[in-house]
């Protein structure tokens, strides 16, 4: 998913990694939709996570340059398999004011925009507790 700072030109890409079991937000990065955005996601995931879950993605091909083909299948939509991603980027959307495409509230710093994404994840992790 992708919202954009200061002006339209500078789109910053969300990438989110999700446990499907307890639907809690394992990762998250914010940057370009590269090679280097699919590593910082990587990187933001927990040793735990890196050494024994399986991701499923898309067919992007940052993903099959960046995380281990052990871990790593990537799925058609149809497969079910990234349903619960695509839903939580329909909640981010709703619930995250700047990161709606037509809006007048967006972020003009990268970090006050990182700071409100994740703020929102730790909420919504912190809720699934409860």
């Amino acid at each position: 998913m992708w919202s954009f700072v200061g002006s339209k030109a500078n789109k910053q890409w969300i990438w989110l990694a999700i446990d499907a079991d307890s639907r809690e937000m394992v990762g998250v990065f914010v940057g370009d939709r590269s090679r280097q955005g699919a590593k910082g996601l990587w990187q933001s995931l927990p040793a735990v996570y890196r050494q024994c879950a399986l991701g499923y993605t898309d067919f992007w091909e940052a993903y099959e340059q960046i995380l281990p083909s052990k871990r790593h299948r990537a799925v058609g939509k149809e497969t079910g398999k990234t349903s619960y991603i695509e839903r939580f980027n329909n909640t981010l959307r709703q619930r995250v004011g700047r990161l709606v495409r037509q809006t007048l509230s967006f972020s003009k710093k990268l970090s006050n925009h990182i700071g409100a994404i994740w703020y929102f994840v730790h909420h919504y992790n912190a809720s699934l507790r409860s």
